[in-house]
């Protein structure tokens, strides 16, 4: 994921930003504690594409 569109990219739910989980391959919202997939490089910024995040998950990103 390139620095600078990761910089400009916000969550559209919430418009706050967005942290890039390399492994999984998702950027994840903090805030509405989503993740946003991306696929083949391109973010994929639609809600209805996102999934949950689990308290574990939430948990390990802090």
């Amino acid at each position: 994921m390139d620095n600078k569109l990761l910089e400009i990219l916000a969550c559209p739910v919430c418009k706050s930003p967005l942290v890039y989980d390399k492994q999984a391959q998702e950027l994840i919202c903090n805030a509405d504690r989503l993740a946003f997939p991306v696929r083949d490089d391109i973010p994929v910024m639609l809600e209805d594409e996102a999934r949950a995040l689990s308290s574990e998950e939430v948990d390990q990103l802090k």
